[in-house]
């Protein structure tokens, strides 16, 4: 099959079987509109040099139809994210997955066949598969067998460009390659010392260690200086985060599905230049801007890696020092993208990921984004499944005093009130005030600056010989 060429369809595709009795039919089904057409010819010679041609192939253990295609859908835009062109896409109905195959060693060889004919190199399988299962659905299929975990973790290979961020994606890569190391047999055997003549004498003789153990001591030692080079960065990481904590300013963690415009909300809110991309997992490296609400009080909001669902728990824990700015923060602002086909399903998936690094806790405000491209129909849905929910636009600014005026009221507020007059030649404590308490009136007058304000204990001690 070329490049430009549609997938192969049977009479059935998966895109019109609302009918298709699904307990019963357990074969292969064509997913309809998953091929990766390159339509400018340019971008064909630019791209064909490094694509993988890929069939994607899903195990269909519960839900719906669309929630099937849906998910299988998503795994395409994975696979063209990693630079591959998608050739075509089945699903199969099945209680749970092969435990050898991941399909079944039957539908496997329908699956060779739909390699062979479609001129495909590789495989991407809708989950992750142990070890085994990668073996032997390879030796089936004929080619490069790749699950979703290993596909994400590509992504963010190609992606990461901070040195903490190539190392949390290295750490991660390791994580997943180590119990996945295959050998070839006692051909590989390494002897301790040899025997015989010359050798290393008695009790050094027989296979000693073998290449693949070698390799996995290797790859330990590997990951082990990784995480002390982690642990370093994380150190960095919570000093700076301790110093905004010192200085009183509350934080706001920006968390959400990938591309669902968190990195365009950062530049809305702050008037930052953070890169933004129509791709999936654009940010990896999280970044950390200063903001005020419309009162004029000081806090920090982050931009954080986009999630998604069956997120590798090696990138979960890769990432932790990362995530954290979720956990510890005061407030999230979670990104949904409003005219997405399943925004439901995302933002169960992002909760999840939330949760696993302890942010389950943290007041969360949903932001439902793009409300310029999503339909009425949807947006209402959305709204009324999640009360006190944000509609904006990022790109047109639709809703984002609205969301302002959010964060302001649930930002934390400072515990003490204070009513001062501060003399004109103090003008650093009104600035302090400003920038770190809530301002409830502001005055002028002959002697000073008349304020009545909430600060923290510690400010608040600070501003005790000016009470008015």
């Amino acid at each position: 099959m070329t490049a430009t060429e549609q997938p192969r369809t049977t009479g059935n595709p998966i895109g019109t079987a609302a009918a298709i009795n699904a307990a019963e039919d357990t074969g292969l089904r064509h997913v309809a509109a998953l091929s990766t057409e390159l339509r400018d010819v340019v971008e064909v010679e630019q791209r064909q040099v490094r694509l993988e041609r890929v069939v994607l192939v899903g195990v269909w253990t519960s839900g719906t139809v669309a929630e099937a295609e849906s998910s299988l859908a998503e795994l395409a835009a994975l696979a063209e994210t990693a630079g591959a062109l998608v050739l075509d896409g089945v699903i199969q109905r099945r209680d749970k997955p092969d435990p050898a195959t991941y399909i079944g060693s039957g539908k496997a060889k329908e699956l060779r066949d739909i390699v062979a004919e479609s001129g495909a190199d590789t495989v991407v399988c809708d989950g992750e598969l142990s070890p085994a299962q990668l073996v032997r659905l390879e030796e089936f299929v004929k080619v490069k067998v790749v699950d979703r975990t290993a596909l994400i973790l590509d992504i963010f290979a190609q992606r990461a460009t901070s040195r903490e961020g190539k190392a949390q994606v290295a750490l991660a890569q390791m994580q997943y390659m180590l119990p996945r190391l295959r050998g070839w047999g006692a051909s590989l055997s390494r002897q301790m010392g040899g025997g015989g003549a010359g050798g290393g004498g008695m009790a050094t003789r027989g296979p000693g260690e073998t290449k693949i153990e070698t390799d996995r001591r290797r790859l330990r030692d590997k990951m082990a200086r990784m995480r002390r080079e982690i642990d370093e960065m994380k150190t960095a990481r919570d000093l700076k985060r301790q110093e905004r904590r010192r200085n009183k300013v509350p934080s706001v963690a920006i968390a959400g599905y990938t591309n669902a415009g968190k990195s365009s909300l950062l530049n809305r809110l702050t008037g930052a230049e953070v890169h933004v991309q129509n791709a999936l997992f654009a940010t990896l490296d999280p970044t950390v801007r200063r903001s005020e609400t419309p009162a004029g009080r000081t806090y920090t909001l982050a931009d954080t890696v986009g999630f998604v669902r069956h997120l590798p728990h090696q990138l979960v824990d890769a990432f932790r020092s990362t995530l954290e700015e979720v956990a510890e923060a005061d407030l999230i602002l979670h990104v949904v993208d409003g005219s997405h086909p399943d925004p439901e399903s995302q933002i169960e998936a992002v909760r999840t990921v939330v949760g696993e690094v302890g942010g389950a806790g943290v007041p969360e405000v949903i932001v439902v984004n793009k409300a310029d491209a999503a339909s009425t129909e949807a947006m209402e849905r959305l709204l009324a499944a999640e009360p006190g929910a944000v509609a904006v636009s990022a790109r047109t600014g639709e809703g984002i005093a609205e969301l302002l005026a959010r964060i302001e009221a649930e930002l934390p507020h400072p515990e003490t009130q204070v009513e001062v007059v501060i003399p004109y030649t103090e003008g650093h404590l009104v600035a302090r005030i400003h920038a770190d308490g809530e301002i409830l009136a502001e005055s002028h007058g002959e002697t000073g600056t008349h304020l009545r304000a909430n600060v923290d204990a510690a400010l608040a001690a600070e501003l005790a010989d000016y009470v008015a």
